[in-house]
């Protein structure tokens, strides 16, 4: 076989690689509602909105677990017009949140929200401590 076919291209330097490969190309806004009763809003984001939350400083987020679902420090409670784009909270999720007071059935964590274009607009209220 050519061996250009195994070959990394060579105009590309490691960050272009990572924006442009691994990150996805994300033109979604996401506006949090703070327990406080703020509104944080976020063009182009990317990643979790956990992760998200966390690198805008958005507060009640916590984020103890730095995303893996075991912890529920970042619980947030899905605006009803959104629920069938994010989906309901995984059994997993479930769990966690049932152990939290002031849940429903908007409730998720948002370290299991990954933001995508189709989420463009999404309004989640962060959940009191």
């Amino acid at each position: 076989m050519p061996s250009a076919l195994f070959s990394a291209p060579t105009h590309l330097n490691w960050f272009d690689f990572f924006h442009f490969t691994i990150r996805p190309n994300s033109m979604a806004k996401v506006t949090y509602i703070t327990p406080s009763g703020n509104e944080v809003v976020v063009e182009d984001a990317i990643g979790n909105l956990m992760e998200i939350a966390r690198e805008y400083d958005v507060e009640g987020i916590e984020g103890a677990c730095s995303g893996c679902c075991s912890c529920a420090t970042c619980h947030v409670r899905v605006k009803p017009e959104w629920l069938d784009k994010t989906g309901r909270a995984t059994e997993a999720e479930q769990d966690l949140i049932d152990l939290e007071s002031d849940t429903d059935e908007r409730s998720r964590l948002s370290c299991q929200i990954e933001m995508t274009d189709e989420l463009d607009g999404l309004v989640v209220e962060v959940a009191p401590f």
